[in-house]
């Protein structure tokens, strides 16, 4: 019986034309464009399946997504006989053994020469035993941009950077975001989905504004509920815009329901970043934790 051989995929994408990370029948997805491209360039009958660290939303963007796929063996001949030679006799087990380079950079040029522009796969591995991209991830990091000079965004860059009429205040934006931080039960900035739990531990959530005048506010959980950053991210904006007081947004947290002056920011002004995994010894230990239902301590 072939075996299964499982490839990290580090990838990056603009997400402006996407239809967010998820493959959605008649719609562009960055899933769609990815195990599309990797079935045409292997040859195989039917698109692999992508196991991804984190979904997307429509219009985010991503500078450090991961994801893995599982792929016979044998359906990688075709990149070590591109790399090296026509196919032998057990091309497929040398594969396995650890002559990986040459195919793994052969899998790439390919890659890059059949998907659009707006994704890029950077870099493929094997990936090591237990390695799962989204339930062995020790945390993900996102970066939102905000523009509040009075004539707007520079035209070039309206696509990752939103907005905002009226002036913004870093200091407050930070003050309320300091109550934010810990584990807790985030479901009064999450969409609710049946059987998910809400409960992340949210590490880090600052706020910097830098030389060329963007507001960049990093964030850092262990994971991320559905709209979770973009609800944080509105919440916190109306804050640092005047509009509400500082302790509003902890309140909204401790009360656990969906506030209606929370409002989503726009998707444009997020991308992820960064997703961190453990030592390899580690990263089958961590999917199994991952993989239980959370709850709060008492």
């Amino acid at each position: 019986m072939d075996r299964d051989v499982r490839l990290r995929l580090d990838l990056s994408y603009d997400g402006t034309d996407f239809s967010g990370w998820a493959r959605q029948p008649g719609r562009r997805t960055v899933q769609g464009e990815l195990e599309d491209a990797l079935g045409r360039v292997l040859r195989l009958e039917a698109a692999p399946a992508l196991t991804v660290a984190g979904r997307t939303d429509a219009g985010v963007h991503a500078r450090g997504q991961v994801a893995h796929v599982d792929l016979p063996i044998a359906s990688l001949a075709v990149l070590d006989a591109a790399a090296r030679r026509g196919p032998q006799p057990g091309d497929a087990e040398e594969l396995w053994d650890g002559k990986g380079p040459e195919w793994l950079s052969a899998l790439i040029r390919r890659l890059s020469g059949v998907l659009p522009l707006d994704v890029r796969v950077n870099a493929v591995c094997v990936a090591p035993e237990g390695f799962d991209a989204r339930f062995s991830a020790l945390s993900r990091r996102y970066v939102y941009q905000v523009g509040d000079a009075p004539g707007g965004v520079d035209p070039l860059r309206r696509h990752d950077v939103v907005w905002r009429n009226r002036p913004v205040d870093v200091a407050l934006l930070n003050a309320a975001s300091a109550s934010l931080l810990g584990e807790h039960d985030f479901a009064a900035f999450c969409r609710s989905r049946e059987g998910a739990t809400t409960i992340r531990e949210l590490q880090r959530l600052d706020w910097v504004r830098g030389e060329d005048q963007i507001i960049r506010a990093t964030v850092i959980a262990d994971a991320f509920c559905h709209s979770m950053v973009r609800a944080l991210v509105g919440s916190l904006l109306a804050v640092g815009e005047g509009r509400r007081p500082v302790e509003w947004p902890r309140q909204v947290l401790v009360t656990g329901v969906r506030d209606s002056g929370v409002h989503v920011a726009p998707a444009h002004g997020l991308t992820l970043e960064e997703v961190r995994y453990p030592a390899a010894e580690e990263l089958a230990r961590r999917a199994a934790s991952t993989r239980r239902v959370r709850t709060l301590s008492p």
